[in-house]
């Protein structure tokens, strides 16, 4: 390649999900790839632009202005803007993005780009594109943002909307100066419910604030807003994915529900949009359209909160978005998945199909081989297409499958396609409007990668994952027949074919990986041009005959990727080494050799084929076939199953007959065995069976039992004290202790912090509070007083943990819990009192429970006896026995008896053996005992035993003598009968023998059942008081347990109101900064006013002095064409007011607001239609062309000045609206201060409150309640109505009540009395204060001047002079004054510096502070504990005595002395100034 150069773009085809717009009238635009497509809708011409990146990210457009922009998909991706038809790039933008860019905007009022990016900075920018400057931007504002849309009315206004949320961003403009503030807008509730607002949602406070504005309002569950639109009035419609349509207003933000799908009374005609969802909105003249989500548009008319459906129009897709033209007259649909549709209303009612691009991924494409130049490709969505060399789509056809190939053949006109499921295609092409399906055959159940045909057009190779190439009969007439297959070593990386030879012989190359190895395999074979389908040329199984089909396998250098058969070479390509590489092509030879290749590449995958859902062509043969032998060998396998029938009937015979052979003829088992081979093999298959299923068995067993050990460990080893019970044994009642986990050293550790604690502190109380003991009482009293002490400690510690001796001595007292640090204490020591409570009550129930053990042992014994005396007594009788409970004894759940297993035991080899050992020596010992004589012997004559036991009288019978046998009584002899005198005698002794034993038995067995019974009913009385015990206890945890939780909830209500004055404490603080902030925006605010306000009177005063000098301008024009000539200057042109009553546009926003930035506009728009009054027939008739001409430049200058003055005034308006934004973001500021600092002190006032109302748990007891007996008759009792009740009730409070306000009017008169009296008392002294004040008049002393003063009478004179003198004298303090100004500030300067050094000194010691503190709290505890330990001795208290009565002495001394100077001190002065009564006479 020695020349590399680049492709020319001609035609794309393809939609990339972005939204279409207009560039102008007729011209809609919308991207492809790294393309951006231009459609004429009117002759449907297209053109392109190629983006200068790798791909175009967000885009838009204004069809208004011929502009759109776009951005590229790069790192730091720049904006370009470019204008339309000339597609030149206007400008350049490169902002701070650093990935990408979400969404674009242009703007109606001006030049004004708005862009938002994405990670991580999230940035909303409006920039002006012909400048190529940033106006405003605001970071961290658009983590969500899908779409911005400016105010077609205002441009300073514009909308984000995000997945969740809608944002208003306000642009702020004064001067050169723009800036963005945020308006967040809380969204209904799921059902449509509106909230109040939590506040002014204008979020004017940058940082945290804001954002936790914005997640107050977006929070809860709330609607999706899913489409946008701009109203006239500068509201926003927006609907959602739930259905709703509701109005905004930006200003205030209020949210008005125009629809709500949820309610019931929905009106019939409305029903269609309840049904679905809003996918866009659009603004025309006449209402809103609004595009559904079921393929449904409707015009709506709104007014006020009504809406009704004026149109609706049904298209055959699914549309997302709806945008007019710039003249309004063309409604544009589209969808993300490239369906275009058009609507003109002034032409037809019905909407078109303007475009049908379908967005899915191309996966296939083949050039047709004849003169008509046509494309196919195939869509992943198993769409097939049609296209022509300009681009244009002949035709279509949806396959309804998932396709993965597509081959064009090369004679006809059809394709091959192939299925993900395994299923060729063929498609008819020869009407390439109307494709059409004309045959299909499943090959593989898994999908179709390769169609290769020849050049020649005879056969179609097909390839996929399962190694099996198939060849097909590429002939339509044919109808496709399946020729044969053929086996590769693996699965099919590429195919390719090639016809040589004059067409008789084609040749094909398939590379293959090999499944065993990773090896690859290059597979080289040729078949024949002609017919193969005969005889010889394929088998019954499909396979072709070796003389057909000749090939070889061959080595490749490396692995290989794809490989293409050439006349007489090989291509291939190695992406390992990424090289293109050429091969020599072997020699094909009629036997097949195979050869080592090389190792697969990693990243060939073996696809795993899907599970077969139709039979394959395949399989379908097989089937034939099989199907075939068996009616061809029918009767052959009919005789065969006959033969093995009767050839197993012998064996079973001679089987049964070996059954009844003796043992040395019998054979063995395995001799009747045919195939022993098979056996042996089926008895592996089973044992290796059996050893896998032992395997899982055993790996189940091991993961339980670690299960077992993991939940031993965590459940019951870790508990120290185990649960368990005592059930009574004649009743049901159970008593359960405490189950205890053993303290962790932390908590030991705590707890031994907090009685330190505590030690320390009671040890402070002791010494700062004596005890007071009183001995006078008697012990009755002192009995009493503990009573009463006992019962105010149960009722002040809030529980019965003191009264049952386990309450922890370093307890608090509950009135004296104040801080945290001292509830968390007690908490630690509650709990350590519960741990004492039960760990007391485990102790003694682990002793009752030993006890029942011991009591089951005992009746176990008794029981023993008893049956030994029911077994002697010959009765039978069913003895009582009871036993532990699982609940009782927990551990035996941990043991697993034999008796449990239902399963026979598996035992092993080993195991088989040892027992079989141990029978046989049992049976060697049986046979051992059945010879011992001895043993025999005493079994025959004593039972087994050497000695009769008492307890064997019942048995003993005498035997009667012989002749009583013999004999009749009548003929016995006198010996004989004495004989059996004797033997009667003996029989009696016997017989009361026998019935005192047996009284003695029986008296035995009731002794023993009444021991037992005895025992068992006082171990239940036992178990009784213990469940007593339990229920006191019981009571006391959990008295100490709400103690606990009332702690926790008053620490947790300290936290959270400390968390909430430190919250507050720091919004204030940032309300402050940013008051400030305000503060100081609004002081240059102002300043920038006042000096714009002088430069627009400057204007303004130019202007008035260009009207003034008209005259003076034209002092050499007569006075009669000067007037005329005044008219001209004064008269303006009317061509926008004509304009705008005689304008029939459709566009709803052609009233725009005027703007600063569209003066220059309006400048030239007057200017142009000032040429018209310039024309020279405007002339008036005798003035000059030169005055005329000097007319019209005057006439522009005053145009100009006057526009000036309109743009100066614009500014100064917006400038001034600025000032008074700033001003109530000021006020509003500081109301939120206000409210900020009134809930602190509310704050704090409820800290107080709860710091001294403390929640305290009292124990009262209960009243005692009597109950009737209800056996009692009647008739001492009457049954009342609840009226007669309640009426007496009433009568009594009413009574009540009569009482409480004549004792309050008692009390009043009383207090009236009291109240009289004291004024009384007032009076009097009042009285006594004025006789005083008189007597103090009188005897008042006066000074010389004060008497002249009363004297003379000539007083003016005195005046003056007195003034004089206060001049000089305010004079002369005036510059003491100024002398001490200066002295104080030379001083203050010197404490200024004395303060820095000071501040200075300060500093150093603070650093020591620590140090100095810690030494000298150690001094004042040493001086403290020394105090403490030193005491007064009893001399120093007698030298006290005399030092006090000597120093009393002293003072009476002094005091006499002066009484007596104070008398002459008032002798001396009546001496010098007499009184007024000395002046009267």
């Amino acid at each position: 390649m020695d020349v590399i150069g680049s492709l020319e773009v001609r035609g794309i085809q393809g939609f990339t999900s972005s939204p279409i717009e207009f560039v102008d009238n007729n011209t809609i635009c919308y991207t492809c790839g790294n393309h951006i497509c231009f459609l004429n809708l009117k002759t449907k011409s297209k053109s392109l632009l190629q983006g200068p990146g790798r791909g175009i990210g967000a885009f838009t457009a204004r069809g208004t202005s011929g502009i759109f922009a776009f951005s590229e998909q790069n790192v730091s991706p720049s904006i370009f803007v470019y204008a339309f038809p000339e597609l030149h790039m206007k400008n350049e933008l490169k902002g701070k993005a650093q990935l990408d860019y979400t969404s674009l905007a242009l703007s109606d009022g001006g030049p004004y780009l708005g862009c938002c990016t994405s990670l991580p900075d999230h940035t909303i920018t409006v920039w002006n594109w012909e400048t190529a400057e940033p106006v405003c931007t605001q970071p961290q504002a658009g983590k969500d943002v899908i779409s911005l849309v400016f105010n077609p009315m205002n441009w300073l206004q514009l909308c984000a909307l995000g997945t969740a949320s809608i944002t208003v961003w306000n642009i702020e403009k004064s001067a050169s100066l723009h800036v963005l503030k945020p308006c967040v807008v809380q969204l209904p509730a799921s059902d449509g419910s509106l909230a109040e607002r939590l506040g002014p949602t204008s979020c004017n406070i940058k940082g945290n604030k804001a954002d936790t504005v914005v997640t107050k309002l977006t929070s809860g569950a709330r609607l999706t807003p899913s489409a946008i639109c701009w109203t006239t009035t500068s509201d926003l419609f927006v609907g959602c994915a739930e259905g709703f349509l509701f109005l905004v207003n930006p200003e205030n933000l209020s949210v008005t529900v125009l629809f709500n799908p949820t309610t019931l009374d929905v009106a019939p005609d409305l029903a269609d949009l309840r049904q679905s969802s809003f996918q866009g909105l659009t603004l025309n003249k006449n209402g809103v359209i609004a595009v559904m989500k079921d393929s449904v548009v409707h015009c709506l008319q709104i007014k006020g909160t009504q809406i009704d459906i004026t149109q609706t129009w049904q298209i055959e897709g699914t549309a997302t978005t709806a945008i007019y033209s710039p003249d309004y007259e063309t409604l544009l649909l589209s969808s993300n998945t490239g369906q275009i549709y058009m609507l003109n209303s002034t032409r037809s009612d019905k909407i078109e199909k303007v475009l049908d691009i379908l967005s899915g991924n191309f996966v296939a494409a083949a050039w047709s081989h004849s003169d008509k130049n046509i494309c196919v490709s195939v869509r992943d969505s198993g769409e097939l297409q049609l296209w022509t060399v300009d681009g244009m789509c002949r035709g279509s056809l949806p396959l309804q499958a998932e396709v993965t190939s597509v081959a064009y053949c090369p004679i006809a006109q059809y394709a091959a396609v192939g299925t993900k499921s395994g299923n060729v295609l063929f498609v008819d092409l020869n009407r390439e409007q109307e494709p059409r399906l004309v045959h299909q055959v499943q090959l593989y159940h898994s999908s179709v990668d390769h169609l290769v045909f020849d050049q020649e057009g005879h056969h179609l190779l097909t390839g996929a994952s399962d190694s099996n190439i198939y060849v097909i009969d590429a002939k339509p007439s044919k109808k496709f027949p399946i020729i044969g297959y053929t086996v590769v070593p693996g699965p099919i990386l590429s195919l390719s074919t090639q016809c040589v030879r004059d067409g008789e012989q084609v040749k094909a190359l398939a590379l293959c990986a090999r499944q065993e190895g990773n090896k690859h395999d290059s597979s080289l074979f040729t078949l024949p041009a002609k017919d193969l389908t005969g005889p010889d040329g394929v088998d019954q199984h499909g396979c072709p005959s070796p003389h057909v089909l000749k090939g070889s396998m061959n080595e490749v250098s490396h692995p290989l990727e794809s490989c293409v058969l050439g006349v007489s070479k090989i291509f291939s390509y190695c992406h390992r080494k990424k090289t293109l590489q050429q091969f020599q092509l072997p020699q094909v030879s009629s036997g097949a050799e195979t050869v080592d290749v090389l190792e697969q590449d990693e990243s060939s995958n073996i696809l795993l084929s899907a599970p077969p859902s139709h039979p394959t062509w395949l399989e379908g043969r097989q089937d034939a076939v099989m199907e075939e032998e068996n009616q061809k060998y029918s009767e052959i396998k009919e005789n065969l199953r006959k033969t093995i029938e009767e050839l197993r009937n012998t064996i079973q015979e001679m089987r049964c007959e070996n059954e009844t052979l003796p043992a040395i003829e019998r054979l063995a088992q395995q001799e009747f065995n045919l195939d022993v081979e098979d056996q042996r093999r089926q008895a592996a298959v089973v044992e290796q069976e059996v050893t896998r299923v032992r395997k899982e068995i055993e790996w189940e067993i091991l993961v339980k039992c670690y299960f077992r050990d993991v939940l031993k460990r965590a459940c019951w080893d870790s508990v120290k004290v185990k649960g368990r019970a005592i059930k009574s044994f004649h009743s049901e009642h159970e008593v359960k202790n405490y189950p205890l986990e053993e303290r962790s050293e932390k908590e030991v550790e705590e707890l031994r912090r907090v009685e330190n604690i505590r030690k320390i502190e009671m040890a402070a109380c002791t010494q700062c509070d004596l005890k007071k003991c009183s001995n006078t009482s008697s012990s009755k009293e002192e009995e009493q007083g503990e009573e009463d002490h006992t019962t105010e400690n149960a009722a002040v510690t809030g529980s019965f943990s003191a009264q049952l001796g386990y309450s922890n001595p370093y307890i608090y007292n509950q009135f004296s819990l104040k801080t945290t640090e001292q509830r968390i204490n007690q908490f630690i020591l509650l709990q350590d009192v519960i741990y004492r409570i039960k760990m007391a009550f485990n102790t003694e129930f682990e002793a009752l429970h030993r006890q029942k053990v011991q009591e089951l042992n005992h009746v176990r014994d008794r029981n023993r006896l008893l049956s030994e005396i029911l077994l002697e007594l010959d009765m039978k009788q069913q003895l009582w026995e009871s036993s532990l409970t699982d609940s009782e004894w927990p551990e035996s759940l941990l043991t697993v008896d034999d008796t449990e297993i239902k399963a026979e035991k598996y035992l092993t080899p080993e195991q088989r053996k040892e027992e079989e050992k141990k029978k046989l020596e049992e049976q060697r010992r049986l046979a051992a005992k059945e010879d011992d004589c001895r043993e025999r012997a005493l079994d025959d004559m004593m039972d087994g035993v050497l000695e009769v036991k008492k307890e064997d009288i019942l048995k003993i019978e005498i035997p009667p003598p012989e002749f009583v046998l013999t004999k009749p009584d009548i003929h016995w002899t006198e010996e004989e009968k004495k004989v059996y005198k004797q033997y009667e005698k003996k029989t009696k002794e016997l017989s009361e023998r026998k019935e005192k034993y047996k009284k003695l038995l029986e008296t035995e067995m009731k002794k023993l059942q009444a021991s037992t019974r005895d025992a068992t009913k006082r171990f239940d009385e036992t178990l009784t008081k213990l469940f007593e015990k339990k229920i006191k206890c019981d009571m006391a945890v959990y008295q100490e347990k709400l103690k606990i939780a009332h702690l926790v909830c008053a620490v947790l209500l300290e936290e959270e109101m400390r968390n909430r004055e430190l919250e507050l404490k720091l919004e204030l603080e940032k309300l402050l900064a940013h008051k400030d902030e305000l503060e100081e925006k609004v002081k240059s605010c102002e300043e920038d006013v006042e000096l714009f306000h002088k430069a627009y009177d400057t204007v303004a005063a130019e202007d008035k002095v260009l009207d003034k000098e008209f005259r003076k301008e034209f002092y050499d024009v007569p006075a009669q064409i000067v007037d005329h000539l005044y008219k001209l200057f004064r008269r303006r042109p009317r061509v926008q007011k004509l304009r705008t009553q005689t304008d029939n546009n459709p566009n709803p926003f052609k009233d725009q607001h005027l703007s600063s930035s569209q003066a220059s506009d309006a400048l030239d728009k007057m200017l142009k239609a000032m040429e018209e009054l310039d024309a020279p027939e405007n002339i008036p008739q005798g003035l000059n062309p030169s005055i005329w001409e000097r007319f019209c430049l005057f006439r522009r200058s005053k145009i100009e000045s006057e526009q000036k003055v309109k743009v100066k005034a614009l500014a100064l308006a917006e400038m001034q609206a600025l000032l008074q934004k700033r001003r109530d973001e000021t006020e509003a500021a500081e109301q939120e201060i206000k409210n900020l600092s009134d809930q602190r002190e509310s704050l704090h006032k409820e800290k107080n409150s709860s710091l001294m109302d403390i929640m305290v748990q009292m124990v009262l007891k209960q009243s005692q309640v009597s109950t009737a007996d209800v056996t009692a008759e009647d008739s001492d009792y009457e049954l009342l109505h609840r009226s007669v009740v309640e009426e007496l009730n009433k009568t009594i409070r009413m009574l009540g009540e009569q009482k409480i306000a004549s004792m309050v009017e008692c009390k009043d008169f009383r207090k009236g009395t009291v109240q009289l009296e004291w004024e009384h008392k007032v009076i009097a002294a009042h009285i006594e204060d004025l006789n005083n004040k008189a007597r103090d008049i009188q005897t008042m002393r006066l000074s010389e001047e004060q008497r002249d003063y009363l004297t003379k009478t000539a007083r003016a004179g005195c005046t003056s002079k007195q003034v004089s003198i206060l001049e000089k004298t305010i004079d002369l303090q005036k510059e003491t004054h100024q002398h001490k100004v200066q002295n104080r500030m030379k001083e203050i300067e010197q404490l200024n510096k004395q303060a820095a050094m000071k501040a200075q000194s300060n500093k150093i010691i603070e650093q020591q502070l620590p140090d100095m503190q810690v030494t000298v709290a150690e001094r004042r505890h040493i001086n403290e504990a020394a105090e403490e330990n030193q005491e007064p001795t009893t001399e120093e208290s007698y030298l006290e005595i005399p030092q006090k009565k000597h120093l009393k002495d002293y003072a009476r001394a002094q005091g006499e002395d002066l009484v007596v100077l104070r008398a002459e001190l008032e002798r001396l002065r009546m001496r010098t100034f007499p009184s007024l009564d000395e002046l009267k006479h």
